[in-house]
């Protein structure tokens, strides 16, 4: 069921189009940048072509959020994701403007961007504001021939149509320098950044859930790894981390000490279905598996029960182009363990709101080996990570900056 609010106070109207609603770092950007222009008096919908309330963030609940082209393929027997994302948007854009019967200032989207020139055709051109969180083309393997002969079309089409953007912005200066390496035709584009924020007071609004029944008792030290069951994310390491952890302690402190992998789930995703259990027999076969949690998605009740519970969150993939999971851990006091590569650079203080390490078990284990050594780190780090995410994360700050972007766009 779609909600219907999307009141706005008489500032532009603009209308989000984002491939598939889910608990990723992609879809927390849109819904929270859906909330700070509609607290700016701006009308705002968001338009996808899968949305399921029940596992997308609580805050959607309460925007305007339509579907349609549903019923189009993920992929074609489990490969071509790319070229079904692309049909997905465009189509999504083609009904927006053909048969919803609704009219905006400004269009947002983000990932996808081949429904910006469908986008274009409108009778009256409205201006197209794209969010690059990274280089499609970037984040596929190119085995073969076949493989490589497929995605060169894909590739020109990304390159071309991210150019027809009449404002591009990115979500890390690391992502920044990727874009100008990667669309070497855009050389004379620079993107600006816009930091992902957090929605502070959804923090505060939520109550914590009970997770006794998730945690086995009397387990002082718990880790945390935040991310979807993607090989990608590298969640291999945060067990690997665990078994070298393992060889530092007595048994004593070993009892004390439990990983909770808290990751993004949908059963229609093979990879979810496959990673989750190669996870599984990775714990069994390292004989950590009595000290690890795994949970198949999660609510914003648990996630918060999960931090505050926490003396560290585990982030394990490299060169991620930004990461909102360690600006959500610092804002709850928890210390951060994350790869020295990509947005935990920007977002993250080594030695002050968390570690920044090697992606090494080795390296790892160090710092978590620190957080079991010095318990007061828990605390230290933690209030020093919610300064820093107040001051240079703000939903504020990216607020009046995304708020800025759809006037000039609309002027």
């Amino acid at each position: 069921m779609e909600e219907e609010e999307e009141a706005g106070g008489g500032g532009p109207s603009v209308l989000f189009l984002h491939p598939d609603l889910g608990l990723g770092g992609a879809e927390r950007l849109v819904v929270d940048a859906a909330l700070a222009l509609r607290a700016r008096g701006c009308r705002v919908q968001i338009w996808t072509a899968h949305y399921d309330p029940g596992r997308c963030f609580a805050e959607t609940r309460g925007l305007a959020v339509r579907r349609a082209g549903g019923w189009l393929p993920r992929s074609l027997c489990g490969r071509g994701h790319a070229l079904c994302a692309a049909l997905r948007m465009a189509f999504v854009a083609l009904y927006v403007l053909l048969l919803s019967g609704e009219t905006f200032d400004a269009f947002v989207c983000d990932q996808v961007s081949a429904c910006i020139p469908v986008l274009r055709l409108a009778r009256t051109r409205k201006k197209v504001l794209f969010y690059c969180h990274f280089p499609d083309q970037l984040l596929t393997k190119r085995e073969s021939f076949l493989k490589r002969l497929y995605r060169w079309p894909l590739d020109w089409l990304e390159e071309y149509t991210t150019g027809m953007a009449d404002c591009i912005v990115v979500n890390s200066e690391f992502t920044a320098s990727v874009f100008k390496d990667t669309f070497k035709s855009l050389s004379h584009i620079n993107p600006d950044v816009l930091y992902p924020s957090l929605n502070i007071s959804s923090f505060e609004e939520i109550v914590p859930a009970d997770i006794a029944d998730l945690i086995p008792k009397k387990k002082k030290f718990l880790f945390l790894s935040i991310n979807r069951y993607e090989r990608k994310k590298n969640l291999a390491l945060a067990l690997e981390a665990l078994h070298e952890l393992r060889g530092r302690l007595d048994s004593h402190e070993w009892d004390e000490v439990h990983l909770v992998m808290a990751g993004g789930y949908d059963k229609r995703v093979l990879e979810n279905v496959e990673h989750y259990e190669e996870l599984r027999r990775l714990a069994a076969k390292l004989s950590v598996n009595d000290h690890v949690t795994f949970l198949r998605s999660f609510s914003d009740e648990q996630k918060i029960s999960l931090f505050s519970n926490s003396v560290c969150v585990l982030y394990t993939p490299s060169n991620e182009h930004f990461g909102i999971v360690p600006l959500e851990a610092m804002y709850m006091r928890c210390p951060v363990i994350a790869v020295n590569s990509g947005g935990p650079l920007e977002s993250i203080l080594h030695n002050v709101t968390g570690f920044l390490c090697d992606p090494l078990p080795t390296q790892f284990a160090d710092a978590m080996e620190k957080i079991v050594r010095d318990p007061l780190l828990k605390d230290t780090m933690g209030a020093a990570g919610r300064v820093r995410v107040k001051e240079k994360f703000s939903s504020e700050a990216f607020s009046e900056q995304l708020y800025q972007y759809i006037r000039r766009l609309t002027e």
